[in-house]
């Protein structure tokens, strides 16, 4: 179950008027922010027994982050699903450590709703954990590309829809943007790209019916790791030589 909750500021209207006002400053708009709570349907038997779950979510290293990455997955469902409803190309996928806070508890069901519960854990702020050490200069890249100083690829972008798609548990759109990708990544890069391209294209005609099979599934995602490591590395030259 998804309780979506929109609270803090005012949500302005969405009719503006019909003709431009004059503004002589532009002041700082407050925005509301949304708050989601992401409830499993079948409940705990027990106070006991949620408190035990918690304690073995909170005694391993990197389950609580598991917990937190499921549920919003599953958010990521209900938005893809909003997205089409409503033909809204610019609805996004979420991720757990794009959010300002994540907390992962359990309480009675009135309690989940209002974001309140008997017991919880919130997970601190981190980066991505993804990322690559040699990538954490994007302000400096951003201006290089903004100056005209440095080309952005088009299969960079390709590439990250086709993680997204992957992370997301979406296989059929990952094996379709993932082949476009590679034939992009193999265009524009110079060098060579480790991925089994005969097995991509077949997950990707599998995909305009069904899930591709699971070693497909598998070829993708090893196809799409390798694209992202040549594009690392190719950033790390650029960073190189912009530096000398």
């Amino acid at each position: 179950m998804i309780v979506l909750r929109t609270q803090g500021a005012p949500q302005r209207g969405v009719i503006r008027g019909r003709v431009p006002r004059r503004r002589e400053e532009g002041e700082v708009e407050g925005v509301p922010t949304s708050r989601v709570s992401i409830v499993r349907a079948p409940p705990f038997g027990s106070a006991d027994q949620a408190s035990a779950w918690l304690d073995r979510l909170r005694g391993k290293k990197g389950e609580l982050e598991a917990e937190a990455a499921r549920a919003a997955a599953e958010l990521n469902r209900f938005l893809r699903a909003h997205r089409v409803a409503a033909a809204d190309p610019w609805g996004r996928d979420v991720s757990a450590e794009h959010a300002l806070v994540v907390r992962v508890g359990y309480g009675d069901g009135d309690q989940v709703a209002e974001g309140r519960y008997a017991s919880a854990y919130e997970l601190p702020r981190k980066q991505r954990g993804s990322r690559k050490r040699e990538d954490l200069a994007p302000a400096e890249r951003l201006a290089a590309i903004m100056g005209g100083r440095e080309e952005q690829l088009v299969c960079e972008e390709l590439v990250l829809r086709a993680r997204t798609d992957l992370d997301a548990g979406r296989p059929r759109e990952a094996a379709l943007q993932a082949r476009i990708a590679l034939e992009a990544v193999l265009s524009e890069l110079d060098e060579s790209v480790e991925a089994d391209r005969a097995a991509v294209a077949e997950a990707a005609n599998e995909a305009l019916d069904h899930e591709p099979k699971p070693e497909l599934q598998v070829a993708v995602a090893d196809a799409v790791a390798a694209m992202e490591t040549a594009l690392r590395k190719r950033r790390l030259r650029s960073q190189l030589d912009t530096r000398n």
